[in-house]
């Protein structure tokens, strides 16, 4: 009599195979080659520096230079096994960022009186990063982002959309440097 289909193993592979695919992300991520944010981290890149960013937009909240900095250290050092490093001159990479634009529009209007119903922050960020070990530039490039607020809101409504823009150009400059490691 066959054994029942509770007691059977699943079918298509042997059982050493599903122990094989059960330990790879460990070993993977033992490796230094793969983090499970997604990221690929050469094993030669163990410390990032991130200086405070420069802000040469005009009009934008105070402090957009430390919240575009926070943000980077955040994705770069806390959420990888890179450790932050001070000193530029002594890090393995360096990841360098520049806030080009900040603009305030509507983005939807009322028929009254042509008011804003809702604004839009949007924020552009040029972001390099730097192969110190190697002597290259793992990345050299510009991101965008935008976030709404209603004009109720004032001015910190225009700053909490410009914080929450930030954070998403600190995550995608992080994505986009990583998947081309």
């Amino acid at each position: 009599m066959p054994p029942s289909s509770s007691m059977s193993r699943p079918r298509g592979r042997p059982p050493a195979t599903w122990a094989a695919l059960a330990f790879l992300p460990l070993v993977l991520a033992a490796c230094g080659v793969y983090t499970f944010s997604g990221a690929t981290i050469p094993d030669r890149l163990q410390t990032v520096a991130i200086p405070l960013a420069e802000d040469r937009s005009t009009g934008g909240p105070p402090g957009l230079d430390q919240l575009l900095t926070d943000a980077l250290v955040e994705r770069f050092a806390d959420r990888s096994r890179l450790d932050l490093e001070p000193d530029e001159a002594d890090a393995d990479a360096v990841v360098q960022a520049t806030i080009e634009r900040f603009t305030v529009a509507p983005a939807a209007v009322t028929s009254e009186a042509n008011a804003a119903a809702l604004n839009r922050v949007t924020l552009g960020v040029r972001v390099v990063v730097l192969d110190r070990v190697e002597d290259g530039e793992l990345l050299s490039r510009s991101f965008s982002a935008s976030e709404d607020f209603p004009p109720s809101a004032g001015l910190q409504g225009e700053a909490d959309a410009a914080a929450a823009a930030l954070e998403q150009i600190a995550r995608d400059a992080f994505t986009a440097a990583t998947s081309d490691w």
